[in-house]
């Protein structure tokens, strides 16, 4: 990497060359001076300009703008000039006079970039919005919540949605900070072709999109003595829910959610990693069935909730192609509310299900038809890693105090490694080919794995085309697939620059799936009981109707 000589705030420094003046100082190894350029708008690989008016610095007594001005050798730069801070500190309180500012009410209060860099700027007495300024949320949606009321223009979500997720549900008119956003459809963002994917979510620098929390309703149920609640766990939140509580990027805590999740009051406390082992055995028996016996390929899996609504918005041709196994999550209330309520003696209307889910689409899926396996729905709520991470701080629990070392419920405390994989991308393909590999030796199979819908929407169309020739294709909606979830763990800007947070969230799953004892789906003895005791034969009359489900055209 070739490098430039520079001066920064009086000192010398070796910074990478071809990039903008922000990028090559806050990627400059010097970690004994923090010479950090804020941002709002700026997002690595989202919204690459900086139009707030922060992200500033003076050359030669010239500010200019730090993400649009390309770094150039013998510059002499002043990150915090009185002049820089000047302007920085006028720009906030602009943002701050259109901006909502009932932050203690505010779902995103502890991970909010503007809150943290007006407290910074000590910006604490800003004029709160008049009340007749202040527009209604968009609820319309069963999964996210829109307040344009906190909305500071940055257009990430417009640009994250078009550019990463090829979709274009939420769109701008205007210019500056009288920019107006919206969703593509007048009715509200849920009469677009919203998929749910939450992505948006992810990369909202305030509150003015969060998801649309279950929280209270959870903690109603666990109120009530006449319920049974139980927990479950998707295997990308151990990677992330860590980062609420300062852990590192992509530190492994899943036993501490174990004993946190027990002193929040649920009955059971389960791992979906379990039924992730349940949906390969029947996912795996089904793609074995098509290749056998002449079936509609390429198949494509079904567990992204987020790429199956877009698979039904914009490629519905394609819906019997899509694997019709429910995602593991509603498979496990489906069995809960069967097979293990019968075994405990457990009436099933009394049995509620709640899932943690790094994902935001799951909230929508769970209101889908055919999500009532046992008669009832299969799961009751859904809360995201951010929900999750609030209620433990707000039962004032400390997690950090946990033990890594807490074991999940029997008697689905099992699982295997191909279970935990499936929170990345490519995971639920090589869980699936594990077994598929011992069911059918010899066999070739040729696959495909893609992430981010702007890529997928790509892959179908070769494949449409002809110029892609698979049998098995692996979608995630989000880009590095569940661990980087629309629910997961909020990081700001400079972190997302700094870090391939995705990457660093895969490798914790990768290291658990190498710890574990079994790494093979069918191998899972919890699963082989299942179908010995009540299940019967993978893809048979009991297993389509706990298991799987349909698709319809939007």
């Amino acid at each position: 990497m070739e490098k430039i000589k520079v001066i920064v705030d009086d000192i010398k420094l070796e910074v990478r060359k071809d990039v903008s003046i922000y990028e090559a100082i806050t990627e400059a190894d010097f970690p004994y001076y923090d010479m950090s350029i804020p941002t709002l708008y700026y997002l690595k690989g989202v919204q690459e300009v900086d139009t707030s008016g922060v992200a500033i610095v003076e050359i030669d007594g010239e500010i200019v703008n730090a993400t649009t001005t390309r770094i150039k050798e013998g510059m002499n730069i002043c990150t915090d000039s009185p002049a820089v801070k000047e302007q920085r500190k006028a720009a906030v309180e602009e943002i701050l006079k259109i901006h909502n500012k009932n932050c203690l009410e505010c779902f995103r209060c502890d991970s909010c970039e503007l809150q943290n860099l007006a407290h910074k700027m000590g910006l604490k007495n800003a004029e709160t919005m008049p009340v007749e300024k202040l527009e209604p949320w968009d609820t319309s949606s069963v999964v996210l919540i829109r307040d344009n009321n906190k909305c500071i223009k940055c257009k990430r979500c417009i640009n994250v949605c078009a550019k990463v997720q090829a979709v274009s549900a939420i769109v701008a008119t205007g210019e500056g900070l009288d920019t107006v956003v919206q969703p593509s459809s007048p009715a509200g963002l849920a009469a677009a072709s919203c998929v749910n994917c939450g992505q948006c979510v992810a990369v909202c620098p305030v509150g003015a999109l969060t998801e649309k929390t279950a929280i209270d309703a959870v903690k109603e149920e666990i109120a009530n003595p006449n319920k049974k609640v139980f927990v479950q766990v998707a295997p990308a939140v151990r990677a992330a829910l860590g980062e609420a509580f300062e852990f590192n990027l992509g530190v492994d805590v899943e036993g501490r959610i174990a004993g946190a999740l027990r002193d929040l009051g649920f009955d059971k406390v389960f791992d979906t990693k379990v039924a992730a082992d349940l949906t390969i055995i029947e996912e795996a028996n089904e793609l074995i069935d098509r290749v056998q016996n002449g079936g509609v390929l390429p198949m494509f899996t079904s567990c992204c909730p987020a790429w199956v609504k877009y698979a039904e918005h914009f490629y519905p041709e394609m819906l019997p192609n899509l694997s019709s196994c429910k995602a593991p999550h509603t498979m496990f209330g489906a069995v809960l509310k069967s097979y293990y309520a019968e075994k405990e003696g457990l009436n099933k209307e009394d049995i509620v299900v709640v899932s943690v889910m790094p994902c935001t689409a799951k909230k929508f899926e769970i209101t889908r038809e055919d999500m009532d396996g046992a008669g009832v729905p299969d799961v009751d709520y859904v809360l995201t890693t951010n929900e999750l991470a609030k209620m433990i701080k707000d039962a004032e629990l400390r997690f950090e105090f946990y033990s890594n070392k807490d074991k999940f419920d029997d008697p689905f405390n099992c699982g295997t490694g191909a279970g935990v994989i499936f929170g990345r991308t490519g995971g639920v393909m090589e869980a699936a080919l594990r077994t598929a590999a011992d069911k059918l030796p010899g066999v070739e199979i040729k696959t495909a794995v893609v992430s981010g819908l702007a890529e997928a929407n790509e892959l179908l169309k070769k494949i449409k085309s002809g110029e892609c020739d698979v049998q098995f294709v692996e979608v995630m909606a989000c880009p590095g697939g569940c661990v980087n979830g629309g629910g997961q763990s909020h990081q700001d800007a400079k972190t997302r620059l700094l870090n391939d947070i995705p990457k660093i969230r895969t490798a914790a799953l990768d290291a658990n799936d190498e710890k574990c004892e079994i790494r093979k789906s069918h191998e899972d003895p919890a699963m082989i009981k299942l179908y010995e005791e009540y299940m019967g034969e993978p893809g048979g009359e009991k297993a389509h109707q706990l298991l799987h489900t349909t698709y319809k055209i939007r």
